[in-house]
């Protein structure tokens, strides 16, 4: 589904992301873990196209758009969410989702978002910088899915968000990837989280892969100590 070869960012002669190369197979969660500054958003910008690679390639479904803007990796089947969530703060949660739905000729908001996220139903017409954290984080999931993506990106998606709402976030993601069949590549540093939707766990270091696992044999104590360092 996705495909990332020898991929090196950087920022000016700073080199953030070395050589990095992994696939995200159709229907499966990655998880790519690391403390702060390690290099998982810088990873995660370059392959929706926020920043551009020194060298490398990034493929989806065997389409190289290493070269193609971020809205055309996004009409080719790439959806994101960014660290913050970035929601439109003084548009409702109706226009926010209807944001996401350019590429989309149907412009009806599917009924599963409020099936999955019915606190966004309810809070229609409230104006997204008026929503919690933990409401904006359901919004900002909605607004990328609408656009029917291949593969989900999410960047740190349980920051500043209260444990309770967490759990509830990771059982809908489960739940809509099931049905909507997409793949869903998160960073993150909570492991807990990581644990409830993880098929495969890559661990980053220096913007490097240090340490790799799958979810038959997760080591949950060594990916803690690498987290923890």
């Amino acid at each position: 589904m996705l495909s990332v070869k020898n991929l090196n960012v950087f920022y000016g002669e700073s080199h953030v992301v070395r050589d990095v190369s992994f696939d995200v197979e159709p229907g499966e969660t990655v998880a790519i873990m690391g403390r702060n500054g390690m290099g998982k958003s810088t990873l995660l910008k370059a392959i929706i196209g926020l920043l551009r690679g020194r060298s490398g390639s990034v493929w989806l479904t065997g389409r190289d758009l290493s070269a193609a803007e971020t809205f055309d990796r996004v009409a080719a089947g790439m959806g994101y969410v960014p660290q913050g969530r970035m929601i439109f703060p003084y548009l409702t949660v109706e226009e926010n989702i209807l944001a996401g739905m350019e590429t989309v000729a149907d412009k009806t908001i599917p009924q599963y978002v409020y099936d999955v996220f019915p606190v966004l139903k309810d809070m229609n017409d409230r104006k997204g910088g008026n929503l919690s954290g933990g409401q904006q984080q359901q919004l900002a999931i909605a607004r990328a899915l609408v656009s029917n993506p291949k593969v989900l990106i999410l960047d740190e998606p349980t920051e500043g968000i209260q444990p309770s709402i967490i759990k509830d976030i990771a059982k809908a993601l489960n739940k809509l990837k099931a049905e909507r069949g997409f793949a869903l590549l998160v960073s993150e540093q909570v492991l807990s989280f990581t644990l409830e939707i993880a098929d495969r766990f890559l661990i980053i270091e220096k913007g490097q892969f240090v340490y790799r696992d799958t979810r038959d044999r997760v080591d949950a104590a060594k990916i803690h100590g690498y987290l923890t360092v």
